[in-house]
């Protein structure tokens, strides 16, 4: 089974996270509960820093602040109606996986809200993951129907995973 995200890890402290195991579980999970299989697909992930996401945040959303968790994806896949599902992405051949999109992730905002929330640090970056996951599946949150069900979602996903739900 080829691995379904290629992790880069800036920041060390991402390592003792075992932040690819957690990636390659939160991936898999978030693509089997939107009917989406694994094979054939590849994710992009930047375990990195506060300073680095704020970079980042300020470059592509115009918000030079640290923030938990960015996704870019590969296309445009969002239902053009409200609570609509996404379009589901095509697998590309064995050994030519299609890109999903890149995901990045930071170590400060992820250890502060997860310290803050009362959770543990793999519990809240595997919610994260999960959920940048299904934003590079065209999920999103901007529209009413759209957030309920992209919550709705994750929450089966993370229930799945025996993990709480992150909303209550």
């Amino acid at each position: 089974m080829e691995p379904l995200v290629d992790t880069l890890i800036e920041d060390p402290r991402w390592q003792a996270l075992d932040l690819e195991a957690l990636a390659e579980a939160a991936a898999r999970a978030a693509l089997a509960g939107a009917g989406v299989p694994a094979d054939g697909f590849e994710i992009s992930l930047l375990g990195c820093d506060d300073r680095r996401i704020a970079d980042l945040n300020e470059d592509f959303r115009g918000k030079p602040q640290p923030t938990n968790v960015l996704s870019w994806p590969s296309a445009e896949r969002a239902a053009a109606d409200d609570g609509g599902q996404p379009a589901h992405p095509r697998a590309g051949p064995e050994g030519m996986p299609e890109e999903l999109g890149d995901i990045a992730i930071a170590w400060e905002t992820c250890e502060r809200e997860a310290d803050e929330q009362g959770k543990a640090l793999g519990d809240h970056v595997t919610h994260l993951l999960v959920h940048g996951t299904l934003h590079l599946l065209g999920y999103d949150h901007v529209r009413d129907g759209d957030a309920a069900l992209m919550e709705g979602l994750e929450i089966r996903i993370l229930a799945g995973m025996g993990l709480a739900n992150p909303y209550e």
